[in-house]
């Protein structure tokens, strides 16, 4: 099992990273050979907060489908437009498996857009119920005898490599990583591809169009930025992000992440720590 390396540890859209290390243990492990034109990585969450208080820890979502095993509550879920929540609590464990942006509609073979709000049972895909899935990924073992179980259940109903999965994975990884993509226009222009193919291609692979994925990476990046005190200049950031009207800023910003960007600056840093936060 190769374990996947952190780098400059990106958040993987986790808020407030920081502060979550010290909730939970994360860790995510590279797939086998052969599933990685599908599969991102299989991720681990376990904590152990027993006679503590709770803790909600605030996601934004990646353009991913997510299959997501959790006693009572193991679904392949669907991305979604906007921040969630997660109360950890107690004790517990969470597997996961990250598909790559595009990389489950092979398996699936109809818009992952009908995922959008209607997590799907793992029975509809694999040759296990969701309960024999729990018991075998959540109980004590290895991590390493975990990752190789649920390589050779996906291996099983692997399907061929998909030439237009590949692709709206390297789009969408595009908008990650060039903050020059601001507009599906912009992307248009670089695929040469008119927008509505391009928003029919995220409906049927991704399941959100193309407007949420930017608005996502972008979002999610401011967010990250104030965690972390990096920027003070609200109206700074939101140009840096490519935002020439302010109001817009605030308004895609709300809408994701749930709360103005003032707002959620002050509950970041409720004291400015000494450094003008907000301007």
């Amino acid at each position: 099992m190769k374990q996947v390396e952190h780098g400059d540890r990106p958040s993987m859209g986790l808020l407030n990273l920081n502060e979550g290390d010290h909730k939970y243990q994360l860790t995510r492990h590279a797939p086998s050979e052969a599933l990685r034109p599908f599969v991102k990585h299989y991720w681990i969450v376990s904590w152990d907060l027993t006679g503590l208080e709770p803790y909600p820890q605030h996601v934004v979502p990646n353009p991913c489908v997510n299959l997501v095993v959790e006693r009572n509550n193991t679904f392949f879920f669907g991305p979604s437009g906007r921040k969630f929540s997660y109360l950890v609590s107690g004790k517990g464990r969470v597997f996961g498996v990250k598909f790559n942006p595009g990389g489950f509609y092979p398996f699936l073979r109809i818009p992952v857009s009908s995922l959008y709000g209607q997590p799907m049972n793992v029975s509809n895909i694999l040759d296990v119920t969701a309960e024999s899935l729990e018991d075998r990924l959540l109980g004590a073992g290895d991590d390493a005898d975990k990752t190789s179980y649920i390589d050779q259940l996906l291996c099983a109903h692997l399907p061929a490599e998909d030439a237009q999965a590949r692709m709206v994975n390297d789009i969408v990884q595009q908008i990650e990583q060039n903050r020059e993509m601001l507009r599906v226009d912009d992307l248009s222009s670089y695929w040469n591809m008119h927008t509505r193919k391009l928003q029919r291609l995220f409906n049927q692979y991704v399941g959100i169009g193309p407007k949420t994925v930017i608005k996502l990476y972008r979002l999610q990046n401011a967010a990250e930025w104030m965690d972390r005190g990096l920027h003070c200049d609200l109206i700074k950031l939101s140009q840096d992000l490519g935002y020439h009207d302010q109001s817009h800023f605030i308004r895609d910003f709300k809408s994701i992440i749930g709360s103005t960007p003032e707002e959620y600056l002050h509950s970041r840093h409720p004291n400015g720590e000494g450094r003008g936060l907000i301007n």
